[in-house]
């Protein structure tokens, strides 16, 4: 190695220190480039199982909201089944469980009426929720696309500084040979 320089002409140790800067340059670049793509990875995967998981509790809901009037015509025909039971047995004491049967019947409806504003309340609460959901999920999709751009921009930077450097270390180079060292 001593002999090679010796012998060499006098730029080529500078050229060879160029060299080995541009790859010491090249694989930290390559570096950087792994990091930001695992941690762009990274972060798609979470907001990927984010939305799975908002997405089958959505699903969830859904299919309970769906059985919810099918659970309550049921509870109200077997109700009205039991009642029309009861008057057939109680035909006796008609004009007097008729009062019953009527306070029953209001009662019955009011119970329904309040299991339905209930169940109003309960899907208004569930859209608003799934609309907040919905929201926050655009805004992390939307801060993620955010972080990808600015980490683009940056490599960019990087990138024309490096090409920058390069270009002025050719130029360099070009000169160099033009000039005899003292």
């Amino acid at each position: 190695m001593a002999a090679e320089t010796e012998t060499a002409p006098p730029g080529f140790a500078e050229i060879r220190d160029l060299k080995l800067t541009l790859f010491a340059l090249r694989d930290e670049l390559e570096r950087a480039r792994r990091d930001t793509a695992e941690a762009v990875r990274q972060a798609l995967s979470g907001a990927n199982a984010e939305i799975v998981q908002l997405k089958a509790t959505i699903s969830a809901l859904r299919d309970e909201l769906q059985a919810w009037p099918i659970r309550r015509d049921e509870a109200a025909r077997l109700a009205q089944s039991a009642n029309l039971d009861e008057i057939k047995q109680l035909k006796a004491g008609v004009a007097a469980l008729r009062d019953t049967l009527e306070a029953a019947r209001l009662s019955e409806e009011t119970a329904v009426r309040q299991a339905i504003v209930a169940a109003q309340d309960e899907i208004a609460q569930l859209r608003a929720t799934a609309a907040s959901l919905r929201e926050a999920l655009e805004q992390a999709n939307f801060s993620k696309q955010g972080e990808i751009a600015a980490a683009r921009a940056q490599e960019y930077a990087q990138l024309t500084q490096l090409q920058a450097t390069v270009r002025a270390l050719r130029e360099q180079l070009q000169a160099a040979p033009g000039k005899k060292p003292k």
